[in-house]
């Protein structure tokens, strides 16, 4: 497992640096730069004529680099990230973009591990349900459910929740994750209420797509392992429908939902980020919009490294679940 470990961490080394270029090239593609946001906000807000705003943002240009060729500012980012640990200058923010990172990475994750928890469980044992019952008002139920949360777009669900929350139920506090009250408190009961009561459309939004997915794909291998000739096996040696369906058909019917696990962060998050974004939170989502809004260039490809290891770290996890669940994978390895 070890030599697998190290093999599937150094495969990724390339792939990152890789997705380090494409992505710093595609960000610098529109035209402009953070120093043209900065000559329309002289312009704009500070009554500055244009040539004295362009003065000033050339200087800024000048002072932070951003008037060099892009390949010598992509080995000046990605040089200070391999030898110090350095992600660059948030323009935007005017501070490291590791403490935007540290900011709004943590609660974005948490989120989506909250998120992808709840759809697996739920999505599973609706799968199961299902499964069980098939063709009847439960399989056909379910069966809706799931033909609707991989269809209807997040963002489109998001933007109808907040019409409903502000206009019907007359919600204030959107765009955070708890009351003024809350801001700086210690933890308690009512905090976690509220910061409940702040997350919960985030949550259920995200939940529903992963969950109707998740339960698709249980159903129908589910269905496929219940015909399999063990199974019927299981049954000739009298064993109750109980334990044939949870000793026998289940573990093998999840085989595809542990791989799965593969893309699942990537995707929870990028659900995530999309109500998020509806929803103004400060996490991933709007952080990453706002930046690429504004030319903020090292932001935006941070994130979007950050992402990108996400997908290869959810690729490693599932390979080693599975071949911890499955001994014809470990014993594959071995060979």
């Amino acid at each position: 497992m070890l030599r697998f470990l190290t093999i599937r961490v150094a495969s990724a080394i390339p792939v990152l640096l890789i997705l380090s270029v494409v992505t710093f090239a595609i960000i610098q593609a529109p035209p402009g730069d953070y120093a043209d946001y900065i000559r329309s906000q002289l312009m704009n807000q500070g009554g500055a004529s244009f040539e004295q705003a362009e003065a000033q943002a050339q200087a800024y240009r000048i002072e932070h680099g951003l008037d060099k060729p892009l390949v010598i500012q992509y080995f000046n980012w990605i040089g200070g990230i391999i030898t110090r640990g350095d992600f660059g200058y948030s323009f935007y923010y005017n501070k490291p973009v590791a403490d935007v990172v540290g900011e709004r990475l943590p609660r974005t994750i948490a989120l989506a591990l909250v998120c992808h928890i709840f759809a697996s469980v739920l999505g599973i044992a609706f799968g199961i349900w299902a499964a069980t019952r098939q063709y009847s008002w439960v399989d056909n139920l379910l069966s809706t459910i799931a033909f609707l949360g991989m269809t209807i777009p997040r963002f489109l669900m998001a933007l109808i929740l907040v019409y409903l929350m502000v206009f019907h139920f007359d919600v204030s506090e959107i765009g955070s994750f708890f009351s003024p009250q809350y801001g700086g408190a210690p933890w308690s009961w009512g905090k976690f209420v509220d910061l409940v009561s702040h997350v919960w459309p985030v949550v259920a939004i995200a939940v529903f797509g992963g969950l109707a997915y998740n339960m698709r794909v249980m159903r129908g291998n589910l269905l496929d392992t219940l015909n399999a000739q063990y199974v019927e096996t299981a049954r000739a040696k009298g064993l109750s429908e109980g334990a044939v369906i949870m000793r026998h058909a289940v573990p093998n019917a999840v085989h595809p939902l542990v791989m799965y696990q593969g893309v699942v962060l990537p995707y929870m998050l990028s659900g995530e980020i999309e109500t998020a974004i509806i929803f103004a939170l400060p996490t991933v989502g709007p952080a990453i919009v706002g930046s690429m809004a504004v030319g903020d260039v090292y932001v935006t490809a941070t994130f979007m490294m950050v992402l990108a290891a996400t997908l290869i770290v959810g690729n490693i996890i599932a390979d080693m679940l599975l071949a911890m669940l499955d001994p014809r994978v470990r014993e594959f390895g071995r060979a």
